[in-house]
Formats: C-alpha cells, structure tokens, sequence
C-alpha cells in the first residue's frame, strides 16, 4: 500500500547531504541555511567542515553530522577511530563510517566487526553511528551479515550507499536490510534518492532516514510529470 506522506513532513527524514571534494564554504553554509529553514534531520558533510557545520547548526535542532573512512572504507580501524573522535570533539554528532568491503568479501567478519566497534567506541555515546554497507557491492547474505555485525557491534543505524560506487539505495536492499535489524535500529537509504518518489519507495521498504543533496527538492512534492520535467524550467 503507497503511503499518503506530505511532502513537509519528509524533511524530518532527510540527512542534508553535500560531500564533493570541492564544495566551498560558501557551498557548505548554504546547506546549513537550507536545513535550518526546512528542519531537515541533519546536514552531512566530509569531516573537515564539521566544525563549520556545528557552528551553523548550533542551538536549532538539526545535527551535525559527518562521514568517516570515506569513500572506500579501506582506513584501518585504528585510523577510522581517531577521526571520529576528532570529529566529534569538532561538533559532530552523528558519524557515518563505510564499511570495510573488502574485508567482507574475504569473509574477514572479525575485521568488520572490530571494524565499526573501534568506531561506537571513539564516538563514546556522543554521536550515533551510521555503517555504510555500499549495498551494490554486497551479496544479500553479506548484507545481513554486515546489518547484524553493525548492531551487535552498537550502530545506531545501517546505510545502503556512499553515492561514490557503482550503485545506490534500492527497495530491495532498504526491506532486507530493515528485516536484518529489526524495528528499533535505524536504516538510512542513500545515493539516488533524488525525488519525492524516490523518498517514498524508500520509507515505504522501511527506511527511517535518507541521505540526499535534493533535499529541497523532495520535499517541495510529487513531479509534475509533464514535458519540463527534467529540463530545469
């Protein structure tokens, strides 16, 4: 059954997102000026304009939040922890840590696990933690797997996508993964989810978060479907 969900009321999803390596500052407080007039979830940024995000976020409800181990997850656990805790002493939040793929594809499980543990632990109950799975490199077993080592290892929420490999967020993954975690861990979908559509296939898979730089766009409703879609008019 299609949910009837307002348009205004996705902002309460949406992780405010903008991680290309050469966004400005200037890109950076247009976000933040953005979430802060639509109370978007969060804004999501790389980590050195955490501290620019938790100043301009300061005082109004929407959380700073930044990536670790971004885009490939390849860090060391060791490396993954110390920017997360020089992440959250700079305001983040909440921290979204990739995966080690490569290390669940070796079927290295303990690695994974130790993995994102050192990262709960560096954010040490400050800031919930975000495990990116990159869901198009993953079987449907690695990625139950890799959702009950997240949980077991303390994240607060799995996510599909970093938006940098070779695909994004699906309905498939978003149901399997939020059947993997149960109801009372958070899933994220992220990389694709473009229009208001999209957001609503992705809540209605059981998402409870959406990583999206059209933010604004989604929630201004459903598209027009008619000939300037996609067009810029």
């Amino acid at each position: 059954m299609k949910k009837n969900i307002d348009p205004a009321s996705l902002a309460s999803y949406i992780d405010h997102t903008l991680l290309k390596p050469e966004a400005t500052v200037a890109d950076i407080e247009k976000i933040c000026a953005e979430a802060r007039e639509h109370c978007f979830a969060s804004v999501c940024v790389n980590p050195s304009y955490i501290a620019l995000v938790a100043k301009e976020l300061s005082g109004t409800g929407v959380t700073p939040c930044c990536v670790v181990g971004f885009p490939f997850g390849t860090h060391t656990p060791e490396a993954k922890a110390a920017e997360t805790a020089q992440a959250v002493a700079e305001g983040a939040r909440e921290v979204d840590m990739v995966l080690n793929v490569g290390a669940a594809k070796s079927g290295d499980w303990d690695l994974v696990e130790r993995d994102i543990a050192a990262v709960v632990k560096a954010a040490g109950g400050k800031a919930g933690v975000k495990v990116i799975l990159e869901t198009c490199l993953l079987t449907d077993e690695e990625k139950v797997k890799a959702c009950q080592l997240s949980k077991k290892a303390g994240a607060a929420f799995v996510k599909t996508s970093t938006g940098y490999s070779s695909g994004g967020a699906t309905a498939h993954d978003v149901a399997l993964m939020r059947a993997a975690v149960g109801p009372d861990m958070g899933v994220k979908a992220s990389g694709g989810v473009r229009t208001y559509e999209d957001a609503v296939a992705m809540i209605e898979a059981g998402a409870s978060r959406l990583g999206a730089s059209a933010g604004v766009k989604i929630i201004a409703g459903p598209s027009c479907g008619c000939c300037c879609e996609g067009k810029g008019y």
